[in-house]
């Protein structure tokens, strides 16, 4: 019986943001190739019950809380990684000397407390946390919390460099992660975003409005979002859906004062997939260069028109099947293109996307590698 520890840095359902989603329906595509599974969840609180989503993939769930002690930020491991430690996950490990996947950097300061070496050790490379924090300083407006990312950013150099030579693998979601790990470690494998979505829906030629989502408390879809508000002012004939559950008075007070804009919650994975199958179109901007982000997935097989600028995907197939503007004014002028086009691009989208990005395909490949032996 093939069993993995996996370590993730939060619980992974429901599976409603980006690293999250990767883990989760990596678990879940591990789970149907047979392997079983011991999950361990970094968390703010230990909930009252385990999903009968996460129960039906896993074999064992284990909780540990993240500590809240702020003289953390004064140490020399990054803040993240330092909030995630346990004892106690060190004598479950111990139980099955079965290999461990770390879900991210953050959650593998524990490796060097390990006592011995009959574990084979793995990374999910989530993010180069360096370009990372970066960018967070960079889109940050409070001083405070600038200073704070750019300090992290710094302090995951070193960490970096230490920790990826200690792995069997590193599994990185875009070329660039893959290019920067193997200038460190030469461990490194390929393995795209695990995203759940199965099948290209097959939709009319036209949709009713033009869809911006994402979780709005971070500074990049912020800054997105302030740019696409701007964008939608001079763009009046067309409707702006934003839809997220966590928008700030100031960005609801913002949309509000805007005729052609309107604020929507998300709640369920099935009215996000409402949203997209009625969008038109969809703005999909970062100013954060950190590989293909999830979301792409998402509207690429569940909605219309995708209009991307160069820091959504460096995955040339994927931005094949999108619009893409260089900057703001390309953004407006594919905006206007597509909202005069018919969409007839499923067949298309189907055959690649179905080819080179199932969720199946690579949790194969992962399962030949850890355990190919």
């Amino acid at each position: 019986m093939k069993q993995l520890h996996i370590i993730s840095f939060n619980y992974p359902y429901p599976p409603s943001y980006g690293g999250i989603i990767d883990v989760y329906y990596k678990i879940k595509a591990l789970s149907d190739l047979g392997i079983k599974i011991h999950l361990h969840c970094f968390i703010d609180q230990i909930p009252g019950k385990i999903d009968v989503e996460i129960k039906e993939i896993t074999e064992n769930v284990f909780f540990y809380k993240k500590k809240k002690n702020p003289l953390l930020y004064f140490s020399g491991t990054p803040f993240a990684a330092a909030i995630r430690n346990s004892e106690v996950l060190l004598k479950n490990l111990e139980r099955d000397k079965a290999p461990i996947l770390f879900e991210g950097l953050q959650t593998a300061h524990i490796i060097q407390f390990l006592k011995d070496n009959n574990h084979k050790l793995y990374l999910r490379y989530h993010n180069n946390e360096t370009e990372y924090y970066k960018g967070l300083s960079l889109s940050e407006k409070n001083l405070f919390k600038k200073i704070i990312y750019r300090i992290e950013s710094l302090k995951y150099i070193r960490y970096q460099k230490k920790l990826l030579k200690k792995f069997e693998a590193v599994f990185c979601l875009s070329e660039k992660e893959y290019k920067e790990v193997e200038t460190y470690s030469e461990n490194a494998q390929l393995i795209h975003i695990f995203h759940g979505n199965q099948s290209v829906k097959q939709l009319n030629k036209k949709g009713n409005y033009f869809l911006f989502h994402g979780d709005l408390t971070t500074a990049d879809n912020k800054r997105a979002l302030n740019e696409t508000i701007d964008l939608f002012k001079t763009l009046p004939q067309y409707q702006l859906v934003v839809a997220s559950d966590r928008a700030s008075e100031d960005i609801k007070r913002k949309i509000s004062e805007v005729a052609n804009i309107s604020l929507t919650p998300i709640q369920t994975t099935e009215k996000l997939h409402h949203l997209l199958e009625n969008a038109h179109g969809n703005i999909l901007v970062s100013y954060q260069n950190s590989g293909t982000k999830v979301k792409l997935f998402n509207t690429l097989y569940n909605s219309r028109f995708v209009i991307i600028n160069g820091n959504i995907t460096d995955d040339p197939v994927l931005t094949g099947l999108c619009l893409y503007g260089a900057d703001i004014n390309e953004i407006r002028q594919k905006i206007i293109t597509s909202a005069e086009k018919d969409y007839d691009a499923a067949e298309n989208r189907k055959e690649i996307l179905e080819k080179t990005h199932s969720d199946k395909a690579k949790a194969e490949e992962i399962v030949k590698i850890i355990f190919k032996n």
